[in-house]
């Protein structure tokens, strides 16, 4: 391998390390809406240098997780009632029908899958704990949704979540949780005896009404 392919190669492994990396601390709600993010900053977290940040910074723009101001300062997305709606909707259109293509493959092995991934929802709650909460809820839909067999809708949903981020930290704090989430106990069930319309209520009341709530 001559050098310009290895070094080609390094950037490449250095790109997608920042760019998964804060993608999943936009995603699960590390960052706090509207806060600043420096190229610097960025390379010296990863411990990369300024390109690879730039191209992910780059990247995450483009997929709506990242602002970038005229003047080139980049922060998290503080999002307005009227994109909160919006996001809120998509995700209901997108997520129930990710939902009703799986029912068909939602075999007793999801079902329990998706029941252990339900306790840790439960004991992230029980911590208090508000990262860990986003990201173990978003991996029982994700869970669920993979078992649709369309890789393209999902991609979508995962954009929202990550636009949604930031603002579901903020969610967090606001709806104090004591419990798993209502909804998730009605799609289980919904799954287990097989209930389409069920299924598709429950999981459009799931993703819409914590939203609707911050946005009121």
């Amino acid at each position: 391998m001559d050098k310009d392919t290895n070094k080609n190669d390094q950037s490449v492994s250095a790109h997608d390390l920042v760019y998964r990396g804060l993608r999943n601390q936009i995603m699960f709600g590390q960052l706090d809406p509207g806060q600043a993010l420096t190229l610097r900053g960025i390379g010296a977290s990863f411990g990369v240098s300024m390109t690879p940040a730039r191209e992910s910074v780059q990247r995450l723009v483009a997929e709506g997780a990242l602002s970038m101001s005229g003047s080139g300062r980049v922060s998290t997305p503080e999002l307005s009632n009227e994109r909160i709606e919006e996001l809120s909707a998509l995700r209901s259109l997108i997520e129930v029908e990710l939902a009703s293509r799986a029912l068909p493959r939602a075999h007793l092995a999801l079902i329990e899958r998706l029941k252990a991934i339900n306790g840790m929802v439960g004991t992230a709650i029980s911590e208090y704990d508000a990262v860990s909460y986003i990201r173990t809820n978003l991996e029982f839909h994700r869970t669920l949704y993979l078992r649709a067999q369309a890789p393209a809708m999902l991609a979508m949903a995962e954009t929202v979540w990550l636009q949604l981020g930031p603002t579901m930290r903020s969610l967090y704090g606001r709806l104090q949780r004591k419990e798993t989430p209502h909804f998730h106990k009605l799609i289980l069930a919904a799954l287990a005896a097989g209930d389409e319309p069920g299924l598709r209520l429950a999981v459009r009341s799931d993703v819409t009404q914590s939203l609707r709530m911050l946005a009121s």
